[in-house]
């Protein structure tokens, strides 16, 4: 039997590693290598926390984490969030724009507003979550394959009660040394969220696939689901659908 091997000419296999090249590349265009999700981290949960209340009327988070797409994918998979809308924080409403923020000069970070049951979730499982799962916090203006400023990790707090839960997880998870690096979380004050383009909401649950997504967020979700069963969801909450 005569063996025959696949034989790609130099031309065609560059051209196919620039095609997924320009997949992969970053949300918004700033890109330094093809990158992989953050490996997940066990973190113990918040010595300050709030308790799970006893009124259901819905509490909002601002959490930035680099791009939105895979942020917004994890936390429409915990239970307890009734949305989570990819946007912008930290700039003007003038210059919350996909192009515009895409500089790195508007002072506006790639961010998702989520809104939560707090009978059901806490401000500081959320933060669990954020800090454990969905990002890396001790990389500067950059996660992954992402680079700039609108990639930043940074929380912006609603209220006094939720400045100083993240504060001192912060203080405590740098205190335990659980990732080997200092976290380089920005508490941020609050400024006004303006939601994302049409096509940046539910970008993951729509295109999974996706070489971007496939690479640095889908394993996310298995993360999630792994490290927090009691808070997965499979069937995710969606902009689009309108859900609750």
């Amino acid at each position: 039997m005569v063996r025959r091997s696949l034989r790609i000419s130099p031309i065609w296999l560059a051209a196919l590693l620039c095609a997924v090249s320009l997949e992969i590349i970053a949300c918004t265009g700033r890109f330094s290598g093809l990158g992989s999700a953050a490996p997940a981290v066990n973190i113990p949960g918040p010595a300050v926390d709030e308790p799970l209340a006893t009124s259901s009327a819905p509490e909002t988070a601002v959490l930035a984490a680099g791009c939105f797409w895979g942020v917004q994918g994890v936390f429409e998979h915990v239970k307890g969030v009734r949305r989570a809308v990819s946007g912008y924080a930290g700039g003007t409403e003038q210059t919350a724009h996909y192009d515009l923020v895409s500089t790195g000069t508007t002072g506006h970070a790639e961010s998702v507003e989520i809104t939560y049951d707090p009978t059901q979730i806490t401000y500081g499982q959320l933060l669990r979550i954020y800090f454990s799962v969905v990002h890396d916090p001790t990389q500067l203006d950059r996660q992954g394959p992402d680079v700039g400023t609108q990639y930043r990790s940074a929380v912006f707090p609603q209220n006094d009660t939720q400045q100083r839960v993240a504060q001192s997880y912060i203080a405590q998870l740098n205190r335990a040394s659980v990732f080997g690096a200092p976290i380089v979380t920005r508490v941020e004050n609050a400024t006004a969220f303006v939601p994302a383009e049409a096509h940046h909401q539910d970008f993951l649950n729509s295109n999974p696939t996706n070489s971007y997504i496939a690479i640095n967020d889908m394993p996310k979700l298995d993360n999630l689901m792994r490290q927090y069963p009691d808070l997965y969801r499979e069937q995710p909450v969606l902009v689009g659908a309108g859900s609750s």
